[in-house]
Order: C-alpha cells, then structure tokens, then sequence
C-alpha cells in the first residue's frame, strides 16, 4: 500500500482517518461527522470533514483495492435509476457472489453500449472473464455480451440476480442521506470510496460464529489503518 501524507493539516492524521472512515462507512452527513468530531473536543467545520474526504477518501480507497483477493469468476450485473439535478442517471453495477462490489458506471442511458462498457471495465481492472453471468432481462446485455465475444453461462432467472439488487440498498441510503447526488462525477468519485470501504468492513455476520466473526472485523480494522496509513 502506499502511504499517503497528511503534511500541511491542522489536524493529526489519526482525526482525519477516522473521519474519513465515518463518512464512507456509516450513514452520516457531514454535518452529523462535525457534531460527533465537536462531542469529542475537535473543532472542525463540516466543510474541512468534506475536504477531508475528497482529498483523502480516493487514496485510502485505492489502497484497500489493492489489498482485496482475487473475486468470484462469478459476477452478477445490474443496473438501477439515480437522480441527479432533476435528471435520471442509471447506475450499472457488478458484484460477485459473495457480495464483492466489482464496480460501477453512471451513465446516461441504459442501452448495450454502456453494458459493453462496463464490461471493458470490469476486463481491465481484474484481468480475466468470468464463468458464469448473472443478469436481469434486459436485453442490452445480449448484446453487449455478443459485442465482446463473451462466451460465459448466462443466468436470466426470475429471483437469480438477488444478490446484485440488494447490493443496491446501501446506496439507496446514501442517496437519500445526501439528498441525491450533484453531479455524475461527484457521484462516481463517492461510491469508489463506499465501495472500497463496504467491501472491507461487511461480512455475513448471521453465517459466522461469534469468535470468527470478530477476527474478520479485526481484519478489516487492520486494513483501514494501513490502507490509511501517514507517510
């Protein structure tokens, strides 16, 4: 990982991690990180918590990327209708079948050409195809599918692509916690960060022991730190 330097703050790097690390983990605004920073003595304006976080939250963000496993050859795919400045978006996105986000596109139209390009994307970022395809009915993914030549089992279910679509409810809350998003590049520059962060810190707790479950948070504890470490 590399470090990332925090020279030139006011503020300790310790402060900053962490609130950085409230803003892309829980439901909060930057308001509610300002009030819960005062409670603990740290005078900061929620417009320096917001700073904070589109300067740092990409850096650590990448860093914690870096240190994820290989994911699932299996991938399921979907896409769902975000509003922006009173415009409706559609958020393609790509998780495996454990949960795994992938990655995710906000495009303007939700046709074969931005299906192919998420694809291209998800080829380029992790170096390989996958086995098996879980997809909706939409029928802009045949022909992406077609386009590229991907020649994978394809799974057009009735319930199959469950997984994909409650991935979507994490971000519904932001949404509306951020009442809407402002731009499509703000937005795809904020769900790099959640999705980096979701992917560290969520595990099915209801499927693990007690004991094992606390190591794997322990895990993900270890990784913000050195995903966020000062240099």
């Amino acid at each position: 990982m590399k470090p990332i330097s925090f020279k030139r703050h006011r503020f300790p790097p310790e402060i900053i991690r962490h609130a950085v690390w409230l803003y892309a983990r829980f439901t909060l605004s930057f308001r509610d990180l300002e009030e819960l920073l005062a409670e603990r003595g740290v005078d900061a304006s929620y417009e320096t918590v917001r700073r904070w976080f589109l300067k740092f939250g990409p850096s650590i963000a990448a860093n914690i990327r870096r240190s994820r496993p290989r994911p699932s050859d299996h991938w399921h795919l979907d896409e769902m209708v975000i509003s922006i400045r009173g415009g409706k978006y559609w958020l393609w996105r790509a998780v495996d079948n454990e949960g795994e986000v992938l990655d995710f596109l906000v495009q303007r139209r939700r046709d074969a050409r931005a299906a192919k390009k998420l694809m291209v994307q998800l080829f380029k970022k992790y170096g390989f195809t996958p086995s098996r395809v879980v997809t909706d009915r939409l029928r802009s993914y045949s022909a992406a599918f077609r386009a590229i030549g991907l020649k994978a089992e394809r799974d057009r279910g009735l319930r199959a692509n469950n997984r994909a679509e409650n991935s979507h409810q994490p971000i519904r809350r932001r949404e509306r916690k951020l009442q809407r998003f402002k731009s499509p590049g703000s937005a795809q520059r904020f769900l790099a960060v959640h999705a980096a962060t979701f992917n560290a810190f969520t595990h099915q707790r209801h499927l693990l022991r007690r004991p094992y479950f606390k190591e794997l948070r322990a895990g993900s504890f270890r990784t913000w730190a050195g995903a966020s470490a000062a240099a």
